[in-house]
């Protein structure tokens, strides 16, 4: 008796452990398919020239191209990058994925981050990112690059 009452409650608990794995697996595969829809409406403005406070195809702004596409998957976030920087979850460069925001300060005489992009890829330390430059427009940039990687503030999570 004792011994199928403990074979019962034991099975039990795996099968409860089972079903959380896999609620767990399923929200994971959510966030990761949001991120790859993400910035798959960010690379359609890829070569978009450059405007100040733009979000269409006729000029974009570094927060305008994060802004729009986000908003597309139903994701609120502020307009302007010092803003932005507010939002979501501080990660380290090591755990940075598809998807997160990257922050940096580009001007040396001012105090609050000014530019945003949105990581496109995280492979092997290789972190790209896409947003818009007042001289490119809408390109993907290495944090390998030199600029970049001295102007590099932070990352933070929103999905």
């Amino acid at each position: 008796m004792i011994k199928k009452l403990t074979f019962s409650l034991l099975f039990l608990l795996i099968l409860s452990s089972c079903s959380s794995s896999r609620k767990i697996s399923s929200a994971a595969k959510f966030k990761r398919n949001k991120a790859e829809k993400i910035v798959a409406n960010a690379l359609k403005y890829k070569g978009v020239k450059y405007k100040y406070g733009g979000t269409t195809r006729k000029g974009m702004d570094c927060s305008g191209i994060v802004f729009v596409a986000f908003g597309k998957e139903k994701i609120k976030l502020p307009r302007v990058s010092k803003n932005m920087a507010k939002t979501g979850k501080k990660v380290s460069l090591k755990k940075a994925k598809k998807g997160d925001l990257i922050f940096f300060k580009t001007r040396k005489r001012y105090a609050n981050i000014n530019h945003v992009g949105l990581i496109v890829s995280a492979k092997n330390g290789q972190i790209r990112f896409i947003h818009s430059t007042t001289s490119k427009g809408v390109i993907i940039s290495s944090l390998s690059q030199k600029y970049w990687r001295k102007a590099f503030v932070k990352i933070n999570r929103v999905l």
